[in-house]
């Protein structure tokens, strides 16, 4: 079986064509949007990416991470903007070294379809949206009549996934699916360069957490910054409720004073950029008859608030290489071996996603907070390699995510029990000078 047909040529799929390329398949990409290299992205629909040591070791592996590199701004750490306070930068790492990369995806998803191109064997066709899909034979049907026959079917083709619904459709209840929306949703803005320059410091990813909302900003290499503002659908205070010019310039006005004057087009931008979705997607099973599987966010998409989508979905891609690597490329055998390997890895990730947007939005202002970072970074530092954050282990290295989970809460058990001991010994050694 030398013949795969890729559905969605987005980040995920475009790396899984070159990487399956690179094995000697012939691979045909099918995209169902126009070729975005030509048509640019789609207004308020960039959403930059926080890329990681995850993803650099992805398109490491097929020599793509200078390439892609080369383009994106490392940020060490958090820029907080408190209301009525100033800033304050708290470090990703306990060396503050480390750093996560702003790229943007639409220049990432240009490089790896570039790259798919150039790969021999990999055929891209845009404007090919898939309408139907026969598990049993891989014959796939497009919206314009077109049909297509592959050995091998991947549907790589994001959190809506056409792939992911009619194999539901043809499996019936043998299939599950759940998607879980939050009440939130986000909308971008853009902070122009300032003659000429950043309007702020490009070295950090940048947060006004406001309690039950908050607003992100990321480097471009054009100097200007990628805002997202992630702000509740309904109620007070939300996209719901905030529409009209001076609606928006006075909720700004008394939220995120600093930012009024560096959008200028800030009720322009607002009013027409659309408002996207946040929610999770879960689904059983990823794949069927050994032929067909979902990958990425097709077939786990979560919310971005650790910055892990892009990566999770480029680990999914080196897991699957490894798998057609331990089977021989029996497919049969790989993709419930696939399947096996990531799915405790994206339910960890997911989960940890969801509570680090409390902790953005919430916590990242509080001095508690701090101080508890500082704490963290300080056991690192008198016990290097047997305590490392979550966010370290996440962020800069490959430890499977579901290990990170086992791993802090161990951790955190470790610490408890340790300030239990020291505060018993306190409580004893006062009970000593009181007897006495």
């Amino acid at each position: 079986m030398k013949h795969v047909a890729v559905v969605g040529a987005g980040l995920c799929g475009s790396l899984l064509a070159c990487y399956l390329g690179r094995r000697g398949y012939t691979v045909d990409l099918y995209e169902r949007r126009p070729d975005p290299r030509v048509t640019g992205a789609e207004r308020g629909r960039s959403i930059n990416l926080a890329l990681s040591e995850r993803g650099i070791d992805a398109l490491r592996r097929i020599g793509l991470d200078g390439q892609v590199l080369k383009d994106a701004l490392p940020m060490r750490g958090r820029m907080v903007h408190p209301l009525g306070d100033e800033t304050n930068f708290q470090p990703y790492s306990l060396d503050g070294d480390r750093a996560i990369n702003s790229i943007g995806r639409g220049a990432l998803n240009d490089a790896l379809l570039d790259a798919a191109e150039a790969t021999p064997g990999v055929t891209v066709h845009f404007d090919h949206p898939l309408s139907s899909l026969d598990p049993e034979t891989g014959t796939l049907g497009f919206a314009d009549g077109s049909q297509a026959k592959a050995d091998i079917v991947l549907g790589a083709d994001g959190a809506g996934s056409a792939t992911r619904g009619l194999l539901m459709a043809y499996a019936g209840e043998g299939f599950s699916e759940t998607v879980s929306f939050l009440d939130y949703g986000y909308k971008e803005l853009t902070i122009p360069a300032r003659d000429g320059e950043f309007a702020l410091d490009p070295g950090a990813l940048h947060i006004w957490p406001r309690g039950t909302s908050m607003m992100i900003a990321l480097p471009n290499p054009d100097r200007s910054f990628t805002g997202t503002l992630f702000w509740p659908s309904s109620g007070s205070n939300s996209f719901a409720s905030i529409g009209s010019p001076a609606a928006v310039e006075r909720h700004f006005r008394e939220n995120y004073p600093d930012l009024l004057e560096l959008i200028p087009n800030l009720v322009d931008d607002y009013r027409h950029n659309p408002v996207g979705l946040l929610g999770t997607v879960k689904c059983a099973p990823w794949q069927l008859l050994g032929r067909v599987a979902l990958i990425g966010d097709a077939a786990h998409a979560i919310v971005p608030f650790y910055g892990q989508g892009a990566n999770a979905s480029f680990e999914d891609v080196v897991e699957l290489d490894r798998c057609l690597d331990a089977t021989g490329d029996n497919w049969s055998e790989a993709l419930p071996l696939y399947e096996e390997g990531r799915r405790e890895n994206s339910e960890a990730i997911a989960e940890m996603a969801l509570a680090n947007f409390v902790e953005m939005r919430d916590k990242v202002a509080d001095p508690l907070f701090k101080l508890g970072k500082t704490v963290e970074h300080t056991l690192e530092r008198l016990l290097p390699g047997q305590y490392v954050s979550r966010y370290e282990l996440v962020s800069f290295s490959t430890t499977p995510y579901a290990d990170v989970r086992r791993r802090v809460k161990r951790q955190h058990q470790a610490l408890g029990v340790v300030a239990g001991t020291l505060a018993a010994l306190a409580a004893a050694a006062i009970l000593r000078k009181v007897v006495r």
